[in-house]
């Protein structure tokens, strides 16, 4: 969700595929942060009961997510991380640019096939985009715990352009040393493919 935000305030056309539900909550609750409202009830609370308060106050801050498209899991965001490991989505702005219409939010059991000119999903329809972003992890990570096979500082790139940034049990210091790594080897594989590009008549401007 943060990536489809970054591209829609730089005024790109952006579409959001998403193929599974989700809990989104607001970064704030009360005037304070979600997590931090999240610790703090949990200390005096069962879970369950915390997880009724939070979708209360989702509907209070974001509205009915459910009108927007997303499809929320049946039970609440505190007990679906303790008993799957899945977090809930901390919303930044992403659910107001689907709101005005700035980001087309797409709910789909999944994606047929990669196209020259976009996707095809598995209900037949097609979509023409210029880029396309799979947040999806592959062969990159271990089916044990979701983390990268190779240990940090390693593990931030896989197969056929396919990075992963944030995976480092190491805060922000590693989240920021893999997007480094990933955005210098960006730069050097459009390096390359720029004389290439030029070489069949094609003028690029960079």
């Amino acid at each position: 969700m943060e990536v489809a935000l970054d591209l829609a305030n730089f005024n790109t056309r952006t579409s959001l595929v998403v193929r599974d539900s989700v809990h989104v909550l607001p970064r704030e609750m009360l005037g304070i942060s979600t997590f931090g409202f999240l610790v703090q009830m949990i200390k005096w609370f069962p879970i369950r009961f915390v997880d009724r308060i939070v979708l209360l106050m989702l509907r209070l801050v974001l509205g009915v997510t459910e009108k927007l498209g997303f499809h929320r899991p049946k039970i609440g965001p505190l007990e679906l991380k303790s008993v799957y490991g899945k977090s809930p989505v901390l919303d930044v702005g992403t659910v107001a640019k689907i709101k005005s219409g700035n980001i087309r939010y797409c709910f789909h059991p999944g994606i047929k096939r990669i196209t020259f000119l976009g996707a095809e999903f598995v209900d037949e329809r097609k979509e023409m985009f210029d880029s396309i972003i799979l947040a999806t992890g592959a062969d990159l990570f271990s089916e044990k715990d979701g983390m990268p096979r190779q240990p940090f500082p390693n593990g931030w790139k896989g197969e056929d352009g396919l990075y992963a940034v944030g995976f480092t049990r190491r805060g922000l210091l590693g989240a920021a040393f893999h997007a480094t790594k990933g955005a210098e080897d960006i730069e050097l594989q459009w390096r390359a493919e720029v004389p290439k590009l030029v070489d069949f008549g094609t003028a690029l401007s960079l």
